[in-house]
């Protein structure tokens, strides 16, 4: 099986490098999801005084959010080495049964986007998962054979995005289901200072709180706009910012501004999104094939990427009859909402 099969981390890629730096690596340095760390720090320390490996952990939530991050914490809380892999990167079962004849005792297997197993693949997963065994058929036709094969005691971490996706039996094998939540302004404040410590970034409070507030409730989100924020102020922003100083909040917002990041997080698309509906559509309903058509995008990337963020920050709305503005949208583009606001039902 090709490397980056089975660690995807590995590429040689500057960001997924960067945000691999920035990770904590211990359940008490992670900040935010209050409720996750109290159940896993219960159900880790229990496995440790038993001497077991911890049970099958499934973790759900929009990207960004941890899931890869706490796997890799519960690795390394239980002292033990960790396994990456991807769902789209398992196509049959003979790359599954690859990973897991490797796995040693307590090992931890991590599976992103686990909805997107195929079902030879999950069939495969079910008794490695509870009974710790898999069958491998030797040989073709006539002549084929299976072995079965015990495996060593492992905790299977699956992260997905859409839980709906996963079926039944694959859900009721996890022994522990959580979900993560968005974050709060105050805990992404705490990790811009973090992840500034770490970079070597010199930033004030009110720094990190500006590029906080614009980080959509998400960490990568937000370690990805610290980054750019050093270049801005390591580039143009050294008049205001001599050599040695710290990074103050008013080159955090130009900064920002500067890269299409306005003061509640919305970018280009988002923007473009909202300007379609407003401007040429009269507020909507609009259909989602036509809004995607409109900004050039693909509609998968609308409704997975750009909506959520949007419909919860009440901009946007979704109807029987497609897409409608809100009339804070109206406002956010300094426009005059009209007098009969569009139907959302």
């Amino acid at each position: 099986m090709r490397e980056e099969f089975v660690d995807p981390i590995a590429r040689d890629d500057a960001d997924v490098r960067a945000d691999s730096e920035l990770r904590p690596r211990r359940l008490a340095d992670f900040v935010g999801q209050g409720e996750l760390k109290q159940h896993l720090s219960i159900v880790l320390e229990a496995a440790r005084q038993r001497n077991e490996a911890a049970d099958h952990l499934l973790l759900a939530g929009p990207p960004g959010l941890g899931k890869t991050t706490m796997a890799t914490i519960v690795a390394n809380e239980m002292g033990a080495k960790l396994h990456v892999t991807s769902g789209p990167a398992l196509e049959r079962a003979g790359d599954l049964a690859a990973i897991l004849t490797k796995l040693e005792d307590r090992d931890v297997l991590f599976i992103d986007e686990v909805h997107r197993l195929s079902r030879v693949v999950e069939e495969i997963l079910y008794p490695a998962m509870e009974d710790f065994q898999i069958d491998i058929v030797v040989g073709k036709g006539p002549a084929a054979s299976s072995i079965r094969l015990t495996l060593p005691k492992f905790t299977l971490i699956g992260a997905t995005t859409r839980t709906g996706m996963i079926t039944g039996p694959l859900r009721d094998r996890f022994g522990l289901v959580s979900r993560l939540e968005y974050y709060e302004p105050d805990e992404l404040r705490q990790i811009v200072q973090r992840a500034a410590t770490i970079l070597g970034i010199t930033i004030e409070v009110d720094a990190a709180s500006e590029i906080a507030s614009r980080s959509r409730g998400t960490p990568r989100i937000a370690n990805r706009l610290l980054r750019r924020v050093r270049d801005f102020a390591q580039v143009r922003g050294s008049s205001q910012t001599p050599a040695g100083s710290a990074v103050t909040a008013a080159v955090a917002d130009e900064a920002l501004r500067t890269f299409g990041v306005d003061r509640l997080g919305l970018d280009k698309v988002d923007r473009a999104v909202l300007q379609v509906i407003c401007e040429r559509f009269g507020g909507g309903p609009v259909g989602l094939s036509t809004l995607a058509i409109a900004v050039s995008e693909q509609t998968e990337t609308i409704e997975d990427v750009y909506e959520p963020f949007l419909i919860r920050e009440g901009f946007l709305a979704r109807t029987p009859r497609g897409r409608v503005a809100t009339a804070a949208a109206f406002t956010h583009l300094g426009l005059t909402p009209p007098e009969r606001a569009p139907e959302l039902f």
